[in-house]
């Protein structure tokens, strides 16, 4: 056995398993899941009609680039979207199915392991995919802490230049999970000067970048940056999904868009891997990155959930409203654990301790004390949810 797979540790939803096993909920009141970033608004029919008429599809072996029209679509997409030239879709763009794999494969194509203890530098708290792909590759994970007291940000020059010079890969999450924090032009300045002067890639996971609260004002985006900055793509991907954006996370299917000879040994990789999308979610895919009516209906509904929800969790909590994405991350004032599990014993309410989102780092673990509430529920529910724990923080 590969001995770096003894250094995964649980994910942070078997560790919630664990913490709630043997614990039954009260059953005086119906179960609401808040724990899970898993986007519970309808499937649009126009993708659900666009899959089902390309089932033909099926009957041929998909290429791993991917058709040629999903490529000239997602193009023209991050064209349109982040008011940048339209990165070449033959060398700048590879559909892929979904982020998450994504992330994970790229960090097996950028390390080095050759070269003495390589490092990947990931946020923390963060996505545990950073980590597993981190390690698997050879590498070992040096973790930053995103505190409200730093806003959330990566202050990559508290980062020792021992470990600077030995860093090959850099996770941002823009906007973050679970803080939802969105990067400035002058954070992004300053991540570029850094990867500049070590040389290391920036991998953007932008998964939520279509998630937020202003039609006039969407998050800015790191191909967006660079362009404003005057900069090319070099040693920059960004990853973007369709999951959250139209509420696909069944169909797995992204991208990545960035540096044309990164992706050109991503591409070599993918194609020993076995990663080619299905022609029937590319073909479906094509009609969901050309329609942008179901993803301002999406927003509008994540906005009315927020607006109800945040002012019944501040009389209790220490929480905001985020820059995007749809997550509250909510500071408890007592351990995250039992909060989450008197929470989910008393009330039947599920969300997820921060803790199980971070690992320890210079000595704290960023996510203690913390939940992370997904407001993916109807709005009836999550309401129902914010009431609950106001009840709970009422009676502790």
């Amino acid at each position: 056995m590969n001995p770096d797979l003894y250094k995964l540790q649980p994910y942070p939803f078997q560790r919630l398993r664990d913490l709630f096993a043997g614990t039954v909920p009260n059953p005086e009141y119906a179960p609401i899941n808040l724990s899970i970033g898993e986007p519970k608004h309808p499937t649009p029919a126009l993708i659900s009609s666009a899959l089902a008429e390309n089932l033909s599809g099926l009957a041929t072996y998909p290429t791993t680039i991917g058709s040629a029209r999903l490529r000239e679509t997602i193009s023209g997409w991050i064209a349109q979207r982040y008011q940048v030239p339209a990165p070449n879709p033959d060398t700048e763009i590879i559909p892929v199915n979904g982020s998450r794999e994504a992330l994970f494969a790229f960090a097996q194509i950028v390390v080095d392991s050759s070269l003495p203890q390589p490092v990947v530098i990931s946020p923390n708290p963060f996505y545990q995919i950073y980590e597993g792909a981190a390690l698997l590759a050879g590498a070992e994970p040096y973790f930053l802490n995103t505190l409200p007291g730093n806003d959330f940000s990566m202050a990559l020059d508290a980062v020792p230049e021992s470990v600077l010079q030995r860093t090959q890969l850099l996770y941002v999450c823009s906007p973050g999970n679970p803080s939802g924090k969105v990067l400035s032009i002058e954070q992004w300045k300053e991540i570029f000067a850094f990867s500049d002067r070590y040389g290391f890639v920036i991998a953007a996971d932008e998964c939520y970048s279509e998630i937020y609260f202003d039609e006039a004002d969407p998050p800015l985006g790191a191909l967006q940056a660079a362009r404003l900055l005057g900069r090319d793509y070099s040693r920059l991907v960004v990853f973007s999904s369709l999951s959250k954006r139209s509420n696909v996370p069944g169909m797995r299917s992204g991208f990545v868009a960035g540096d044309a000879k990164l992706l050109e040994k991503f591409l070599l990789y993918r194609t020993y891997h076995g990663c080619a999308m299905n022609p029937a979610v590319q073909a479906a895919s094509i009609t969901a990155w050309q329609d942008e009516v179901h993803v301002v209906e999406n927003r509008r509904l994540y906005a009315e959930k927020f607006a109800a929800v945040t002012p019944l969790l501040q009389d209790v909590l220490d929480v905001q409203m985020p820059d995007a994405a749809f997550y509250l991350w909510a500071y408890t004032g007592q351990a995250d654990t039992e909060f989450a599990l008197k929470l989910y014993r008393e009330y039947n309410v599920t969300v997820l301790p921060g803790s199980f989102l971070a690992r320890e780092a210079h000595g704290v673990n960023p996510g203690q004390g913390f939940i992370r509430i997904a407001l993916v529920a109807s709005l009836a529910e999550c309401v129902e949810a914010a009431e609950r724990i106001h009840q709970l923080c009422v009676a502790s």
